[in-house]
């Protein structure tokens, strides 16, 4: 039989029979119900496939990542200090580190189209081959300007990963594997800042420019590697149906998630439920037309989250994280402690975030959200604190627990942190914006997040250099405001497809209509 003919309702009574059950049980919001029951095999050639899809899009993580820890590290080198007499703080280390999220903000203005008009995949790419150029760039560095000059192009490569990457891994997995893919692309931001952490340490001790040279050329391993695999992956069925290449968005529905097997009940349903949703002549096939991102309650509503997740993913005290070595300085640890504390802290993040990884497919947000960003908030107000204390007491009655204490309550709050927002950061905005927004959205969404990372890396060294830890209890109230509005905004997404989301967003309360399909979801698998 020809593939084609099992998506006709009237071809096959078992094909609708399959289909009405389907719609069912996604109507009471139990798409994981039947995703269970699909019988995906998770050892297939398949299967495979999409694993190596993701973990394509984890290098692209790990290409942002990378920087956020390497720059910590080499602000400290003293033959970087000798080449651009930039300080460890203040206004021209601001400059100096913030000029790539001034890339961030330029680039998703281009991403966004790119990813609408030739896939996420050309998005992919787009941005590893900046990022080479900026690598490039910036390791040959022998004058400021130049240095400049490779920090924007690096952050310029990297708004074309934050727009194709996580859209490419939220439309590529049967539902029940999106939480999980999703989330460890975030966690690919771990998969460049601990071997940054480490290969600073290594190199901080050669006595040359090598020392920082060499971690800014190996800044491009993982965007290699994209280069030269991304087109031979499959470009994603949701952009296939809404660029009008129906078959094929078919074809990988029938291999990917139903096992080859076209009367496979997720199959139907997924396919039924793209139709309905995926609009073929929408804004995403006109460059510069963000109309559709906020012509309806419903779509307003949508960025509303989606926007909320830039700032709050970026300022809540997780800016800190590119000043660790003044922050463990200003507690009294030297130099090489401060190095292997670097490390430290980025291997417990990526603890909590890899725990978060894990149980993304069953964790339900909103709570995670609000309790989690009320957990950063009670830990950096013990940072901030203990080291008042220690700040407070003379040199010869400096007591090392309290130190410690500050130090240990900064470890935890990076892992409360990770654990809640490193996965959600990638996830939950692409689950909240549609198929035809979500290029779009996720390059708003860059933008957003560009600008209040360029603030935290702009103002976090003259505030350093200003009022030391006091600085911390700024986020420290800062996220307690984040804990309330997200619990007044966030929709649970968790156990639903993307295209099902359209039920609970159409809702005049869309924050109450999705506890009461979550509590359906879960009546639903207990009665299984």
């Amino acid at each position: 039989m020809d593939k084609k003919d099992v998506f006709d309702d009237e071809k096959a009574s078992k094909s609708s029979r399959q289909d009405s059950s389907a719609e069912v049980v996604l109507s009471r919001g139990g798409a994981v119900a039947i995703a269970k029951t699909s019988g995906l095999n998770n050892w297939s050639k398949e299967s495979f496939i999409l694993y190596f899809c993701c973990f394509t899009s984890f290098l692209c993580a790990c290409a942002i990542g990378y920087d956020g820890t390497l720059m910590t590290a080499i602000n400290i080198m003293p033959f970087y200090q000798a080449k651009f007499n930039s300080g460890t703080v203040g206004k021209t280390t601001g400059l100096i580190f913030s000029i790539y999220n001034i890339g961030s903000l330029v680039g998703p203005w281009f991403a966004g189209p790119i990813a609408d008009r030739w896939g996420r995949r050309a998005s992919m790419f787009c941005g590893a081959l900046t990022i080479c150029l900026g690598s490039a760039v910036i390791s040959s560095s022998n004058t400021r300007d130049q240095l400049l000059a490779g920090r924007f192009i690096l952050g310029f490569g990297t708004a074309f990963m934050t727009s194709g990457a996580p859209s490419y891994i939220a439309e590529i997995p049967p539902v029940h594997w999106r939480g999980r893919m999703t989330a460890f692309y975030s966690l690919g931001w771990f998969g460049g800042s601990i071997p940054a952490a480490a290969i600073c340490l290594g190199s901080q001790n050669i006595q040359s420019d090598i020392s920082w040279r060499l971690p800014l050329v190996l800044q491009c391993v993982p965007s290699v590697f994209v280069l030269f695999v991304v087109f031979f992956l499959p470009e994603t069925p949701r952009w296939l149906l809404a660029n009008g290449r129906e078959e094929e968005a078919k074809a990988f529905l029938v291999r990917f998630h139903g096992n080859n097997d076209p009367h496979n009940p997720l199959v139907l349903a997924e396919w039924k439920e793209m139709k309905e949703s995926i609009i073929q002549d929408g804004s995403d096939k006109r460059a510069w037309d963000y109309s559709e991102i906020f012509k309806t309650r419903n779509a307003r509503y949508r960025i509303m989250l989606a926007l909320i997740m830039g700032v709050f993913g970026q300022f809540s005290g997780n800016g800190l994280g590119y000043f660790n070595t003044q922050i463990f300085n200003v507690i009294g640890y030297t130099v090489h402690e401060q190095f292997l504390l670097n490390l430290g802290n980025s291997i417990v993040s990526a603890i909590g975030a890899l725990i978060g990884v894990l149980l993304a497919d069953r964790m339900p947000r909103r709570p995670v959200l609000v309790w989690g960003t009320f957990g950063c908030a009670v830990f950096l107000a013990l940072n901030g604190g203990l080291s008042a204390r220690w700040a407070q007491m003379p040199v010869e009655m400096e007591n090392l627990a309290v130190g410690r204490g500050a130090a240990a309550s900064y470890f935890i709050f990076y892992f409360i942190y990770s654990f809640t927002y490193t996965p959600l950061q990638g996830l939950y905005p692409v689950e909240v914006l549609t198929t035809t927004t979500r290029a779009k959205g996720m390059s708003l969404y860059g933008v957003v997040a560009g600008l209040f990372s360029f603030i935290n890396l702009y103002a976090t060294p003259i505030a350093l250099e200003k009022i030391q830890y006091r600085y911390v209890f700024i986020f420290v109230g800062w996220d307690i405001i984040e804990a309330v509005v997200w619990y007044f905004t966030a929709v649970e997404t968790c156990g639903r497809s993307l295209e099902e989301l359209e039920e609970i967003f159409d809702d005049p309360y869309p924050v109450k209509k999705s506890e009461e399909l979550r509590k359906a979801a879960l009546s639903l698998t207990f009665e299984a």
